[in-house]
């Protein structure tokens, strides 16, 4: 199918959050999970299932688009929502929330989920977010260490 094609478009975006994207949690999670799916030599997207169902170049429109309207997403949910999902996409990876949180702080590494396309300010803005969304988690987590079974209770932020 051509990359034109309006209704092949709406499909393969379809396609991707039923499919690729079912599982994820909430959008952050979703951001990742996109993000990670541009090379970050070309800017290409690349999905080896929804090319074949579609076309490369439908798959790497799609894909493109779901980024951008995640993102958006992200950028507008007010900051005790990105707290909460940085928080669950934490949990999910697996690893020490602390070293991740650090890492964070240190490394930046939410710095390569923004879309290619994205404008100066909205990546600024969201870079902004996310970095107090960070120091948020790592000040909570500090208050509870002296309990830590509560280190990573939901709290609301004017707490």
């Amino acid at each position: 199918m051509p990359s034109g094609d309006p209704a092949a478009l709406r499909k393969a975006k379809e396609d991707i959050f039923q499919r690729t994207l079912a599982d994820v949690g909430d959008d952050f999670g979703r951001l990742i999970c996109l993000a990670s799916t541009r090379d970050y030599n070309t800017g290409q997207y690349h999905h080896a299932g929804l090319a074949a169902a579609f076309s490369d170049e439908v798959a790497c429109q799609a894909l493109a688009e779901c980024h951008r309207d995640v993102f958006d997403s992200l950028l507008h949910a007010p900051m005790e929502e990105l707290v909460q999902q940085l928080e669950n996409y934490l949990r999910s990876t697996g690893a020490s929330p602390v070293a991740v949180l650090e890492s964070w702080s240190d490394l930046q590494p939410y710095r390569v989920v923004v879309p290619a396309d994205c404008e100066k300010l909205s990546a600024e803005l969201f870079f902004s977010n996310v970095k107090i969304a960070v120091a948020i988690l790592r000040n909570r987590r500090a208050r509870n260490s002296a309990n830590p079974q509560s280190a990573w209770q939901p709290q609301s932020l004017g707490r």
